[in-house]
């Protein structure tokens, strides 16, 4: 069971199980025919869940100081939601690399807000830049560790990318690329891609492995990597290493971080592979021991020594077998619900809204909201109601308050 929920939790990797994928999908296709739950139950009592808006494979959400949302859609769709309406695409997003019949885990990722907009405009947006050049003999190799699934026809040679726009109304301008994954790669997954800015200003970019395991541990790469930038792309003089945007190592595929409001630790929450999904407290500097160790196993069955085993590198302050298969997290400061600072985060294989009570560097409590819908990120409104989007080709914007609360 194990293996099945790290398979379906990752079904829009990028051909990394064309077999096993296509089962796993089967379920989840038939649950996207079925309308969301009106009501959920959780520690707090009953909670409303309504439909706000339909997408097509949502990846992000972000609030604007005036409320406005923007969500980014897979195929490459920046949207606004305003008053119960979702704008069309906002043009100006650069080329893609989405590809939907190869179940491409990339395409228009996250979205972030500056936190100086009042006065400069800016967002952030993270999507699959494929390389300006294109080789008809490039190929993908294959890795035993993925026991026979990678998809070895593919040859597009592409790589994660950020980039900075100044949203004038509807409109985006000056859009230009600010950071980028080095290297790029032949094919497969793993860009991560998560944008939170911390309190001194710098942003912070979540850059996964790209399913390719050494680079992880390579100084002179940023894949595996959490990023340190300057929200003009440049580079802050007080990383670990002078000139490098690595801010901490040996990470695999973090698809969620998220900024503790009163101490400023960075969490990242992150898949693991065969088991051993990992929430991480990041320390400046910090390894985290991929691909060395984990406490999950390779999908060939492979083991990968624990944690544990290696005392000079970071463990983990939690792990996961079977997985939550992570991705968006927020902490909640609002009042609507009694979870003052807990980690909220989404759920994809575990279908779930996953609700953690973390104090410094210990674990107090864990919640799970079963929401019979692969969550891809939650946010908070302004008025601390939790917004969900559901990562489904017949997708959703859900809003969820306590029950016998206001709706809109």
């Amino acid at each position: 069971m194990v293996g099945m929920a790290n398979l379906t939790k990752e079904i829009v990797m990028p051909l990394m199980f064309r077999v096993a994928a296509a089962m796993a999908a089967l379920p989840v296709l038939a649950l996207a025919q079925a309308k969301p739950p009106v009501s959920v139950t959780s520690s707090a009592g009953s909670i409303r869940v309504e439909t706000l808006a339909a997408l097509e494979y949502p990846w992000a959400l972000a609030q604007l100081p005036d409320g406005r949302l923007l969500i980014t859609e897979k195929p490459g769709r920046l949207r606004l939601y305003e008053n119960g309406t979702l704008s069309a695409p906002l043009p100006g997003i650069p080329k893609t690399s989405y590809r939907e019949r190869k179940q491409e885990q990339g395409g228009l990722l996250d979205v972030a807000v500056d936190p100086n907009f009042a006065q400069n405009r800016h967002i952030y947006f993270a999507f699959s830049e494929p390389a300006a050049t294109q080789s008809p003999d490039q190929k993908e190799t294959d890795d035993k560790r993925f026991g026979g699934f990678l998809d070895l026809t593919d040859n597009m040679l592409i790589g994660g990318a950020v980039a900075r726009a100044t949203l004038d109304g509807s409109a985006l301008k000056d859009v230009q690329v600010i950071w980028r994954q080095n290297p790029k790669t032949i094919g497969r997954g793993h860009f991560g891609h998560r944008i939170v800015f911390s309190k001194d200003g710098t942003m912070f970019i979540t850059s996964a492995d790209r399913m390719r395991f050494d680079p992880a541990q390579d100084p002179n790469s940023n894949l595996g990597k959490v990023v340190r930038i300057n929200a003009d792309g440049s580079i802050p003089k007080d990383n670990p290493t002078a000139g490098k945007d690595i801010w901490s190592s040996g990470h695999r595929n973090m698809l969620s971080a998220a900024v503790h409001p009163a101490s400023g630790q960075l969490y990242v929450v992150e898949m693991g592979p065969l088991g051993g999904d990992e929430l991480n407290v990041v320390q400046k500097g910090g390894n985290y021991g991929w691909p060395v160790v984990s406490n999950g196993d390779n999908y060939d069955k492979s083991p990968i020594p624990d944690h544990d085993t290696r005392k000079d590198l970071i463990a983990p302050i939690k792990t996961w077998t079977p997985v939550i298969s992570p991705s968006g997290a927020q902490f909640y400061d609002g009042t609507l619900f009694p979870w003052k600072n807990d980690l909220i985060i989404g759920g994809l294989s575990s279908m779930a809204v996953i609700r953690l009570t973390i104090d410094g560097n210990t674990l107090k409590n864990e919640e799970r909201i079963d929401m019979k819908r692969r969550v891809r990120d939650v946010l908070q409104a302004r008025d601390g109601a939790l917004l969900v989007i559901t990562d489904e080709k017949d997708g959703a914007l859900l809003r969820l308050t306590p029950e016998g609360g206001k709706t809109r």
